[in-house]
């Protein structure tokens, strides 16, 4: 028996945790981005505890476009040593503090602040929101034509989602054909959809938060908080703040933006425990499956010696 298996959930990612970031240790041995004031900001939400995995996901995305500025939501950890290193590394990045962010009749907490700014300062500029689970393993050219031509990207949820953006009630009876059903949040949330009036013209697609473009001069708060006052009324205001609400809002931003883009699944995934593709170019190593196999160390040595080169 592995001996690793009977310890608490929260002590084995501790202990995870510690092991990737060693693992991971030579990103502090690889070249600074240098920003570029083009019109594209590259924005997280990060803390203390994922700041070397997060110099992975930057700096490796970065590497392929090769444009843009760093922009941070502190969620209240960072150190003055996280700070400095932050600025060595991502050419003294615009650094907002999580308090400072004004939530108006929106949720706190479950990365809504993250949503908000974005949507608050999206107007001159395009916004990339990139999870620190994430890493670029390759060329991203479905990235370079969205910026490239203004245009919203979602990574998609699954290969499920491929059905596309859809008005709500066509979605919610392609996915959900037996109708409302219950258990996680946005399960709830999406075979519900089909109760929202038709009249309002509006899409959803089933996408990942993880990962996310927003065209500038996109819609703002004022749709948002129209489809926050739906999803009350579906699964009732009480559960409003449930991790997860944040992203099934994100999907519907996104999907209600012009003409967005959907990633192709094959290249840029979810990983779940399984093998990908080798030509994958963008994996988001989410939730319990993160740190199965190795996967997601391997992967961030790959793009560690990508950038160092």
């Amino acid at each position: 028996m592995n001996m690793i298996s009977l310890l608490p959930h929260r002590w084995r990612v501790k202990r995870e945790m510690g092991k990737h970031n060693e693992a991971i240790a030579a990103i502090l041995h690889t070249p600074p981005i240098v920003p570029k004031a083009d019109g594209l900001v590259l924005f997280s939400m990060i803390g203390t505890a994922v700041l070397l995995p997060y110099l992975v996901a930057v700096k490796s995305l970065w590497r392929q476009l090769g444009r843009g500025r760093v922009a941070l939501l502190d969620d209240g950890t960072l150190t003055a040593q996280d700070r400095a290193v932050l600025a060595q590394h991502c050419g003294d990045p615009e650094i907002l503090r999580l308090a400072d962010v004004p939530l108006g009749n929106f949720p706190a907490g479950g990365t809504w602040e993250r949503f908000l700014t974005i949507l608050d300062r999206r107007g001159s500029e395009y916004w990339i929101q990139l999870d620190s689970d994430t890493v670029t393993l390759g060329p991203v050219p479905e990235i370079e034509q969205a910026v490239t031509h203004n245009r919203s990207f979602a990574l998609l949820g699954g290969a499920d989602a491929e059905i596309g953006a859809l008005p709500t009630a066509e979605f919610s009876r392609s996915l959900y054909p037996e109708g409302a059903v219950e258990g996680h949040v946005q399960v709830r949330i999406e075979s519900r959809l089909g109760q929202i009036p038709p009249d309002l013209g509006w899409r959803y697609v089933r996408g990942c938060s993880g990962f996310a473009g927003f065209a500038a001069g996109g819609s703002g708060r004022p749709l948002a908080a129209a489809f926050l006052n739906e999803m009350e009324r579906l699964i009732g205001r009480e559960n409003r703040t449930i991790w997860g609400t944040e992203q099934v809002a994100s999907n519907f931003q996104l999907a209600n933006d012009r003409d967005p883009l959907l990633l192709p699944y094959a290249r840029y995934l979810n990983y779940w425990g399984e093998d990908y593709p080798q030509d994958a170019a963008f994996v988001h190593f989410v939730g319990a499956h993160r740190y199965d196999h190795g996967a997601y160390a391997a992967a961030s040595r790959q793009a560690i010696a990508q950038i160092s080169n």
